[in-house]
């Protein structure tokens, strides 16, 4: 497409979407050349880029509508043409239908009451399940203050998966990556969700990792929402594109799947692997299960399409429990997609306060705990004999950042991908191996640690030498 058209057409788009009162849904209706290449990806990028500083001129100052949101699951038999009727009845907006999960869907109420009530009224029908307020979720990574700049980084840096004792730290207190790649180095065919907000997938040490939606596979479509052009994951908060604002996604994708061996930066637990970017924290670094599910419906249906994701991992959540995210997740496990999360930064029990989605007590979930550099519980990270499952490094990590930038973070956030990137390499030995198996693998592979007892339910590390079978 020349410049001049470029310009012709984008003038036309926004005037269709300031029409129809769309804004930020202009890519559903732009007939993008896909990019061939990681060179083409840059050029494609800052197109896309100069389209969202124009749409956000023109969403800039909109309030929110402020409007309570609910999700309702009606039980099985209830139609599709009968939750809208009574929907249109009660005077709430249909907003979608979860294709994941029957009979689940969100609604917007439009006369002014509080979601308690609007949920409260649902729940009072035979025809309903279940029905609870949209709640918000939060990335689960330190205060500001424990972001520190690095620059001329390099591998020795990363004590997570080489710790010599630098910096006051333990020697041996890591999760043992170099005698697991003697074994692998991780697969490209392997693909790891991170659910997050976004990754800048055109950091010089993701891109050659970075998933691209397959030629064979059709562009992401749902009923309610229409057509999203996926080339690179989602964005389920604004339909817009996954690439990051906040810097959270980028830094848990960088310690799933840094490229290794490039002279270059750091290196991920996966050299090879595909990094999946899907959005629906925004850039202060929250969301709501509304936008979760969403994209967790999103894996799901590219899953089924015979895309090979394996792995969500997911940094973040809140003491708010949601049986409707609760039943995405499960149904994501149906399809044999494990479900790695952050267990919560307040330094609780998580046995008597639980932190979700990381409670869920789901065949498909993982629950993780941070270390510091001596093997010891970091100080801020929940735990549970029982609801934390293992624990793996999480305070002052390394890892991919905003601008091709690299910095050093500390959270449960950061110990999550560490397990997400170990469960992906598991994944390049034995590609066929079910959840039951890869969740097995990775429990039965801990090293114990005294810190640990009563702590997590394995009472250790992640160790991935142990867990590939390179001991």
């Amino acid at each position: 497409m020349n410049r001049q058209n470029f310009w012709g057409h984008l003038a036309l788009a926004l005037t269709l979407v300031v029409l129809a009162g769309f804004v930020g849904q202009i890519r559903r209706w732009h007939n993008w050349q896909k990019p061939e290449t990681h060179e083409e990806r840059f050029e494609y990028v800052e197109e896309i880029r100069e389209i969202d500083s124009e749409e956000a001129e023109i969403s800039e100052g909109a309030e929110e509508s402020g409007r309570a949101e609910v999700l309702v699951r009606f039980r099985p038999g209830t139609t599709l043409e009968r939750i809208k009727a009574l929907a249109l009845r009660n005077n709430d907006r249909f907003e979608d239908e979860y294709e994941s999960g029957s009979g689940l869907v969100a609604l917007e109420d439009e006369d002014g009451l509080d979601a308690d009530s609007v949920a409260a009224q649902y729940r009072a029908r035979a025809d309903v399940e279940y029905a609870e307020p949209v709640s918000l979720l939060y990335a689960d990574h330190g205060s500001p203050d424990k972001h520190k700049h690095a620059n001329d980084v390099r591998f020795e840096e990363q004590w997570s998966l080489l710790n010599l004792g630098q910096n006051g730290g333990t020697a041996g207190a890591d999760i043992s990556i170099l005698r697991a790649w003697f074994k692998t180095t991780g697969s490209s065919k392997v693909v790891v969700a991170v659910l997050d907000s976004g990754v800048d997938y055109t950091h010089r040490d993701l891109v050659s990792n970075i998933w691209m939606r397959p030629d064979g596979v059709p562009a992401y479509y749902d009923d309610e929402l229409g057509e999203f052009d996926d080339l690179h994951g989602f964005d389920a908060a604004e339909w817009r594109d996954p690439m990051d604002d906040n810097g959270h996604g980028t830094h848990c994708a960088g310690i799933i799947g840094a490229e290794g061996n490039n002279n270059f930066g750091i290196a991920g637990i996966n050299w090879n692997v595909q990094i999946m970017p899907l959005k629906f924290l925004g850039a202060g670094g929250s969301g709501t299960t509304k936008d979760a599910i969403e994209a967790i419906n999103y894996v799901i249906d590219r899953k089924q399409k015979g895309v090979n994701v394996r792995i969500i991992s997911a940094s973040w959540g809140s003491t708010q429990k949601s049986k409707a995210l609760s039943d995405a997740i499960k149904a994501a496990g149906d399809e044999g997609i494990l479900f790695v999360a952050a267990a919560g930064n307040n330094g609780d029990d998580s046995d008597k306060r639980p932190h979700f989605p990381a409670g869920y007590d789901l065949p498909n979930m993982v629950s993780v705990a941070a270390l510091d550099r001596n093997d010891r519980l970091a100080s801020f990270s929940n735990y549970g004999a029982k609801s934390v499952h293992v624990a793996a490094p999480g305070k002052e990590i390394l890892s991919t950042w905003l601008g091709g930038d690299f910095y050093v973070a500390s959270g449960t956030s950061m110990a999550t991908p560490e397990v997400a990137g170990v469960a992906a390499l598991i994944l390049s030995t034995d590609p066929n191996m079910s959840v039951k198996e890869l969740r097995t693998r990775l429990f039965n592979s801990v090293d114990k640690l005294d810190s640990l007892k009563g702590k997590v339910s394995t009472g250790g590390r992640i160790n991935a030498a142990k867990a590939v079978g390179a001991q």
